[in-house]
């Protein structure tokens, strides 16, 4: 997934969005409500973390702000106020899900999850061939072996994965490859494309490109 982190804490920032890359997330990092505004109009992203007190404005002013204009991104709050009637208050405004702080990694994660999920409508187990992917764990196997692969590989097999017979286009997984500071060269994608290739020899599950469209996941007859 493709992630914005809002939050000005720079330590927690730089905890949530580590623990995050480590699952093989990309993670866009905002300190301010400007910042977060920027990002959240130039940039698509599959979910939002979302901290409700910035030092230049307020998160959820932001985040009915991002509703009005009809963006319907999956957002979790993640803040200390937690009290019943801030909690209310965040979710009326169109949060999805909120968390108060301090919170468990592990729990983000699942709840970041869970939210896309129901977003696309997805199950939680997905196959093609004998190549399997467990959404809720964050695991691909082959058969009953597990297969593991560097974090960017496993970003672009499952965004090929979700849902999977879908085209998607090299600007599609490049997006979810590259951060602003972080621009993905011109042949890496096809580098992935290729090592991915050679590690699903056997699984029944073949990557086909498809000229000027880009790149699909499909049952090999």
């Amino acid at each position: 997934m493709r992630i914005l982190l809002v939050e000005d804490d720079t330590t927690l920032s730089q905890v949530v969005s580590r623990s995050l890359a480590d699952e093989g997330h990309h993670v866009d990092l905002a300190a301010t409500a400007e910042q977060a505004r920027w990002l959240w109009r130039v940039q698509g992203f599959d979910a939002v973390l979302l901290d409700l007190t910035l030092p230049d404005g307020s998160g959820l002013q932001l985040l009915r702000d991002a509703r009005g204009r009809g963006d319907r991104t999956p957002v979790l709050i993640l803040t200390a106020r937690n009290r019943t009637e801030e909690r209310i208050a965040g979710l009326d405004a169109g949060a999805d899900d909120y968390l108060g702080k301090p919170f468990d990694l592990a729990e983000v994660e699942a709840r970041l999850r869970a939210l896309v999920r129901r977003r696309l409508d997805l199950d939680d187990r997905v196959s093609v061939g004998r190549l399997s992917l467990d959404r809720r764990t964050q695991r691909l196997f082959i058969g009953p072996e597990p297969l593991q692969l560097p974090a960017r590989e496993f970003a672009v097999l499952c965004e090929l994965l979700t849902p999977p017979g879908r085209v998607v286009s090299k600007a599609t997984l490049a997006d979810k490859l590259s951060g602003f500071d972080d621009l993905l060269a011109a042949n890496a994608l096809e580098a992935f494309i290729s090592r991915l290739r050679k590690k699903l020899q056997g699984s029944g599950a073949g990557i086909r490109t498809l000229r000027g469209l880009g790149y699909l996941i499909e049952a090999e007859a």
